[in-house]
């Protein structure tokens, strides 16, 4: 690739996002601005703001590694990415907006009426936010160097400063505007190179993947067999990716900018079509690439094939440039999903730590917003410190590792509070504990132990299929043997949750 192209597309993504970011720091004025955008978001623009944090390095950059890798049951990924939100739409969506609260943390108190769950809720939030954060900064490291040659280090830096600005200085409102132009961008992006690119691939006359069926890569249930008992790899994989959604962090606090509830539903069901009209084109390069790169340069990442494609099916003046947009695609990828997620993760970090800590309870909005902005550094500098300490293990295998540890977590939390009211305050914290230590430890022997043979390494790599039924089951069992210890005030809660807005009722 052409280091000059690929360096201006980057520069203009980031000055851009700069840009945008400064126009929303006009309009943040108040707290809520900063935590919920005024809760004036449109469905529309929220939708597009959703899609463009959403997608992120796996989607970009990691789903055509992994078809281009193991083959194509690596479709079940954006599959189940998608799914996840319809499983939002119909479960949460709705009473998360009508809960009125800042953060998940804010949901989970007024639900339960206890500050041990917010504390358990503030530090899982801050888990996931990092855990989320990790793949965001090494994979912005692997696209520069594959750009530039650059160290790795350098190109998550350069997302830290590039969000660390827009987050601190605009909150919400400003990273709306950014996220909804950069899901755009990120479409333009991927799309338009793969239309140039499938128009080669048909002039040379469709050719298809020489070896693929010898080497079992598009036989079905194929693709996690290198973990081990693929069967349990890919329905444990689904499952987390669908129940896995509603645990993100950075998507929760998207519903509640909706106006209302009505607004969160329509949100959702745009936010489905967004993405399904994203996930069309990250697998035509992992197709693509096994025909034309059918072996990858030593030393390249599977991850930067999309990067690396147009130079292989045209190796001429219009290739760096194809290959230059893509890299400020996936750059915009980079920005986007690390500005959501550290939005969500400084938002706990100020009002469950800072503030509470220093006693800012009562502070005006000046003192709340400093707050805010000192929790936005410490959100950024720790994981990125992380990314230089671990090894890379897949972008979209660390991502659906904290999917798992989402679904093992927030997903019962969410869904028994919301539509439970035999929900006690300790069944719903062995519930989190439970689902959150045992996910926990799966992630951390996955990502420091290396691959493990067998059933341990099919489990300890895909925990989704036996964490989320026990953190569930564990919510559960518990409440019902603490009856005492359901809150006091749960009935009026739970009409406020499922009341819309816009009922009156008749006092006459």
């Amino acid at each position: 690739m052409n280091t000059a192209y690929g360096l201006a597309a980057i520069g203009l993504i980031c000055l851009v996002t700069l840009a945008i970011g400064a126009f929303g720091l006009k309009l943040s004025r108040t707290t809520s601005d900063f935590y919920v955008a005024g809760r004036t978001v449109t469905p529309y623009r929220n939708a597009s703001a959703i899609g463009g944090e959403y997608l992120s390095a796996a989607s970009f950059l990691g789903i055509a590694g992994l078809v281009y890798t193991n083959g194509l049951d690596m479709l079940w990924f954006p599959v189940g990415y998608t799914v996840g939100y319809v499983v939002l739409l119909v479960l949460v969506a709705a009473p998360l907006r009508r809960s009125g609260a800042y953060t998940l943390p804010d949901f989970a108190e007024a639900r339960l009426e206890s500050t041990t769950i917010r504390r358990l809720c503030s530090v899982l939030v801050v888990g996931i936010g990092w855990l989320y954060l990790l793949p965001q900064l090494q994979g912005a490291g692997l696209a520069l160097t594959s750009v530039t040659g650059a160290p790795s280090w350098v190109g998550g830096l350069v997302v830290a400063v590039v969000v660390v600005a827009n987050v601190a200085a605009g909150g919400m409102r400003s990273i709306t505007l950014v996220q909804a132009v950069q899901y755009w961008i990120k479409l333009t992006a991927i799309a338009a190179p793969a239309f140039v690119l499938l128009a080669v691939w048909f002039h040379d006359g469709a050719p298809g993947p020489a070896s693929a069926r010898d080497s079992g890569w598009v036989e079905p249930l194929g693709g996690l067999a290198g973990q081990g008992h693929p069967v349990y790899a890919t329905y444990s994989l689904l499952l987390a990716l669908a129940l896995g959604t509603m645990g993100l962090p950075h998507v929760l606090v998207r519903f509640y900018t909706n106006p209302d509830g009505r607004g969160a539903r329509r949100t959702t069901l745009t936010v489905v079509a967004l993405l399904g009209a994203f996930y069309l084109f990250p697998p035509l390069y992992g197709v693509l690439g096994r025909v034309y790169l059918p072996e990858l340069p030593v030393g390249v990442a599977a991850d930067t094939l999309v990067l690396q494609l147009p130079g292989a099916m045209l190796p001429d003046h219009l290739g760096e440039v194809l290959s230059a947009v893509l890299a400020g695609g996936a750059f915009a990828a980079f920005l986007s999903t690390a500005s959501g997620l550290t939005m969500s993760v400084a938002g706990v970090i100020d009002q469950d730590l800072l503030r509470r800590r220093l006693g800012r309870v009562t502070g005006g909005d000046f003192t709340v917003v400093q707050g805010f902005r000192i929790a936005t550094v410490l959100g950024v500098v720790v994981p990125y410190a992380a990314s230089r300490l671990i090894e890379p293990v897949g972008l979209a295998t660390m991502v659906s590792l904290a999917f798992a540890v989402a679904a093992s977590t927030f997903c019962p939390l969410l869904v028994l509070g919301s539509w439970w009211r035999g929900l006690s305050t300790v069944g719903a914290a062995a519930g989190l504990v439970v689902g959150g230590g045992l996910a926990a430890s799966a992630v951390a022997a996955t990502v420091l132990a290396g691959p493990i043979p067998g059933w341990p390494g099919a489990l300890l790599g895909q925990p989704a299929a036996w964490s989320i039924p026990l953190a569930f089951a564990t919510a559960v069992v518990v409440s019902l043997a603490t009856p005492g210890r359901i809150p006091l005030h749960t009935a009026r809660t739970m009409v406020r949750l499922h009341t819309p807005e816009d009922l009156v009722l008749d006092r006459d």
